[in-house]
């Protein structure tokens, strides 16, 4: 867990399982229930609910930023909803960005393979083992990462299909292609 600011930052490693579709599309779980983090930390089931209605209420997207760094925006999470298991997100990485391009690259190659929350607890208490219980959560962005806090949280779909990783590096070959061709111009 890092805190900057009151802001705090939950990790979650994509793993071998993760969906890709051609437009950059990621989908996946970025906060699971009930189980513990490196930190300790436990987030409860309906921690996410207050969040999520807010983002509901006001049109907002939820922001998909590279490691947490605001000034960094790489997408948007267009589907973000809270079930029984957890904090599920499918967003966009937006390949108009440089950022989001090189995310994309990295992806496909492996190299970047973690989700982290960026939110501001509302409620908590301890329990008798000492952890943190997160009880409610105001959610302001998820973030891809390099070192993800919560190993079991996962990016569902098709990591380990090659294919699907040749198809994420071949879109990233393909966009920075573009890339180049229109600075030429």
């Amino acid at each position: 867990m890092e805190i900057e600011g009151g802001l705090e930052h939950k990790f979650a490693r994509f793993g071998t399982a993760l969906r890709v579709d051609d437009a950059a599309v990621i989908e996946g779980y970025a906060s699971l229930f009930d189980e513990p983090d490196q930190s300790g930390d436990i987030v409860r089931k309906g921690a996410y609910d207050g969040a999520i209605e807010r983002l509901a209420e006001t049109g907002r997207k939820l922001k998909m930023l590279w490691q947490h760094d605001p000034a960094q925006p790489i997408g948007v999470w267009d589907e973000v909803r809270s079930d029984a298991r957890g904090l599920w997100v499918k967003g966009r990485i937006l390949d108009s960005t440089q950022c989001g391009r090189e995310a994309v690259a990295l992806i496909g190659a492996g190299a970047i393979d973690g989700l982290s929350i960026g939110y501001r607890t509302v409620r908590a208490t301890k329990d008798d083992k000492g952890h943190r219980v997160l009880i409610e959560l105001d959610l302001w962005e998820v973030s891809l990462v390099t070192f993800p806090m919560l190993a079991s949280a996962r990016v569902s779909g098709k990591a380990d299909d090659p294919g699907a990783w040749a198809d994420l590096r071949e879109l990233a070959e393909a966009l920075e292609r573009a890339r180049q061709e229109l600075v030429r111009l």
